[in-house]
């Protein structure tokens, strides 16, 4: 239940120093994942739907059937696992949920994906050929005894077909603390179309269509399956937060979300079979919650891909090494930034200023009234005045610098909440910049603006600053109205040093 997002390229300026995370340290080399028995658990599920009508769905035979063959591997494999019942349609459906010992159990990872199949069909790639595949994956963990930071749990959801119900009904009868520990959730939903194409869900939004960024840390998800891709010199593009898969429920409630999608009843353009190969002007998956979805509806090549992928990110998320706080401020509290420290800012209206801001909108959101965390953040006039333009950023630039931050030796990585919002009648000299001054200053982040509409919407930046390791450092941060009278907010909230 998946719709293909368009090619995009990427929104974002960076200058300088912004970059994918840098790579995890980790307690064992990501696996290679068996394809052979990732086709065996698929072979198993046919003989269910086979066995039981012809299909694997909500409130059918087949269903509590491939739910019991799931459970069954998990528990010979040393997983708590329970069947949590819910009914929809008068009928009785089950997630299964398997918990690996260890770990912090503050700090979950969580990988899941759907169960269950249309009635029309066995429903082996959608979606047998992910829940075959963190099956694999979540048995492999158990082959190796890893001993992951975080705590691992998967999930098989039954009655996704239907409406997401049963991520749905797990999510809703979280109790808020439980859904808290929940840091991060991987979803994989028709990982081997017969016709594929490689898809993240974009956690950034940087193809800059469709509903938006993920919640914090879903972009860093997209990246860590990004870099498995490109090691294997696979190109990847992303795909939208729709809401026609599980994430749906976790993203909902806030929490980071990421995976990947192989295709739908999506058609494959030119461009598409350029870039991946396989048929053009053809769906991805033709056989798309049809009786044809049998174990004969696979592409290997891509199965394999993302079973190896799901792996990596289990892996490499699960067991790397939890960073150290070394600086951080969510503005609730003066702690020392100072505006227009080099006694050169222009801007007459909308200066940097740290306080709770008022909601503005012009043509959509502009300044926004909500912040990351807390009460308060670092916003351009916090007042709303009388109209969107009153108190916006004007005559050109204002900044507001940090105190000095003392900065360890080692790798270290600056994060940050931030939006740029801006009127159509904006341009590419209006900016939102981040620098870091020690003893030399370097841009580390930058977003221009553009002669179009940009609404207010939180995002995060990362950006590694590990040249500055052992220096005293001030960070400046930016902000440009250089269009004349275009309409121009711009907030910070959350900025955090790393190590």
């Amino acid at each position: 239940m998946k719709l293909l997002a368009a090619l995009g390229a990427l929104a974002l300026a960076l200058p300088l120093a912004l970059s994918a995370p840098a790579p995890a340290a980790v307690a064992a080399a990501p696996p290679n994942i068996s394809l052979t028995n990732v086709k065996a658990h698929l072979a198993q599920l046919q003989t269910i739907a086979t066995n039981n009508g012809g299909t694997r769905a909500h409130g059918r035979p087949g269903y509590l059937a491939s739910a019991n063959y799931v459970k069954g591997q998990l528990d010979a494999a040393g997983y708590t696992t329970t069947l949590q019942s819910f009914t929809y349609n008068g009928a009785t459906g089950y997630n299964v949920i398997a918990d690996w010992p260890g770990g912090d159990p503050n700090d979950i990872l969580m990988t899941g994906s759907h169960l269950d199949s249309v009635t029309a069909g066995p429903g082996i790639n959608d979606n047998g050929s992910g829940s075959a595949s963190i099956l694999e994956v979540a048995l492999e963990v158990s082959r190796q005894a890893l001993q992951p930071t975080k705590h691992l749990r998967f999930a098989w959801w039954g009655a996704e077909e239907l409406g997401l119900r049963g991520s749905q009904f797990y999510v809703n009868n979280l109790p808020a603390t439980e859904r808290a520990k929940i840091k991060a959730y991987l979803n994989f939903d028709m990982v081997g179309s017969p016709n594929p194409g490689y898809f993240l869900y974009d956690g950034d939004n940087s193809d800059g269509t469709g509903s938006g960024p993920g919640p914090a840390g879903s972009a860093q998800l997209e990246q860590t399956l990004a870099a498995y891709f490109s090691s294997i010199g696979v190109p990847t593009r992303g795909t939208d937060f729709d809401g026609r898969s599980d994430y749906g429920p976790f993203i909902a409630v806030g929490i980071a979300a990421g995976g990947t999608f192989t295709g739908a009843e999506g058609i494959k353009s030119s461009a598409q079979a350029q870039l991946w190969g396989g048929t053009a002007g053809q769906a991805f998956d033709s056989c798309y919650h049809r009786s044809c979805d049998t174990t004969a509806n696979i592409n290997d090549t891509a199965l394999d891909r993302n079973a190896d992928a799901i792996a990596y990110s289990v892996w490499t998320i699960a067991t790397a090494t939890p960073p150290v706080t070394v600086w951080s401020d969510t503005f609730e509290t003066a702690t020392g930034w100072v505006t227009n420290a080099g006694g050169t800012d222009t801007a007459t209206t909308g200066q940097w200023e740290r306080g709770d801001p008022e909601a503005t909108t012009s043509s959509g959101a502009k300044q926004l009234g909500t912040t990351v965390s807390g009460t308060n953040d670092l916003v351009t006039g916090r007042l709303a005045g009388a109209s969107a333009g009153e108190n916006d950023l004007d005559g050109g630039t204002t900044s507001i610098q940090s105190p000095p931050i003392t900065l360890p030796s080692g790798t270290l990585r600056l994060s940050l909440s931030w939006y740029l919002a801006h009127g159509s009648n904006a341009s590419t000299a209006d900016f939102f910049r981040v620098r870091v001054v020690g003893n030399t200053t370097s841009t580390v982040f930058q977003q221009l603006g553009a002669a179009s509409n940009r609404d207010g919407a939180w995002s995060t930046a990362n950006a590694d600053i590990s040249a500055f390791a052992g220096q005293s450092v001030r960070i400046l941060i930016e902000a440009a109205d250089a269009s004349g009278a275009s309409l121009v907010e711009a907030g910070v909230d959350d900025v955090k040093i790393t190590r």
